[in-house]
């Protein structure tokens, strides 16, 4: 291996060798040092003028897992994996009288990422089977419906979301769906004087349903499918499993125009569908 690319590399890497590390593990060790040496040498104020590893402290380290996070984007887990090299790094220097600093002691890793509750992408395929159920009710039908076309809760829920509906495309067995719901919202239009489609049953002023309202029609028809309807974590997970699919071939600016995302949006969805893959 070659040598003086940082501070006590040989006895650094013989001593992982001697801890049964396989070369390619040592390998990154030496990848990950190499990087933080080099970063430290070119922007490390206190570093550039002696270049005395004995002399660097928790703040030095710190500096350098900051930029790793904020110009590199790296993951939790990235983050964690490296610092655990540089960890044993100092250990090592430490253990072997090569310095009296562990410059690493006060730093903590990030906690590994949580998937998002009830995540779940079999309802999409199961959609076709679902919207001939006669046993769900059809405000589930038509929320699950809307949300596989790319609509989240908040849009389909305001006022005059109907009007969209005509420029949507649907396929034969969504529109014989949609057939019989415009049967069941029909009478209820007609005693609101509304042609919006998520409406309360009993009259009134607001007649659009609410969030809550829509829960309670939610509820029993998520009992009987099985599946979380939380309308939330089920745009997320039509949002996730669209950057599954997609998401790898086609850039941020088609992303957030196909499925009306900002880019911070965009972004944060990427490293959700990272988990999954």
């Amino acid at each position: 291996m070659s040598t003086n690319n940082y501070p006590y590399q040989d006895g650094f890497e013989q001593y992982l060798s001697i801890q049964g590390l396989a070369a390619i593990t040592i390998d990154e060790y030496t990848a990950t040092l190499i990087d933080m040496f080099e970063y430290l040498s070119n922007f490390n104020l206190g570093y550039q003028e002696n270049h005395k590893v004995s002399q660097l402290l928790d703040r030095d380290v710190e500096q350098y897992m900051q930029m790793l996070v904020n110009n590199r984007s790296i993951q939790n887990l990235t983050y964690n994996k490296i610092l655990s090299h540089i960890n044993i790094y100092f250990k090592f220097l430490f253990t072997h009288g090569f310095t009296n600093n562990l410059p690493t002691l006060t730093l903590k890793g990030k906690p590994k990422p949580q998937k998002i509750k009830g995540l779940s992408t079999k309802w999409l395929s199961a959609l076709p089977e679902i919207l001939t159920d006669e046993k769900v009710n059809p405000y589930t039908k038509l929320v699950l419906l809307l949300i596989s076309k790319g609509f989240s809760v908040k849009e389909f829920l305001k006022p005059g979301f109907y009007k969209l509906m005509n420029k949507i495309d649907f396929s034969e067995n969504e529109k014989q769906f949609l057939k019989s719901f415009d049967d069941f919202i029909k009478p209820i239009q007609l005693k609101q004087n509304s042609n919006d489609i998520f409406l309360k049953q009993r009259y009134s002023d607001n007649p659009i349903l609410t969030l809550p309202g829509l829960h309670k029609y939610l509820n029993p028809s998520e009992k009987l499918l099985g599946i979380e309807l939380n309308p939330s974590v089920l745009y997320q997970s039509y949002i996730i499993n669209y950057m599954i699919q997609f998401g790898h071939n086609l850039p941020d600016d088609v992303l957030s125009q196909k499925l009306n995302l900002d880019p911070t949006s965009i972004i944060y969805y990427r490293k959700e569908a990272e988990k999954y893959m």
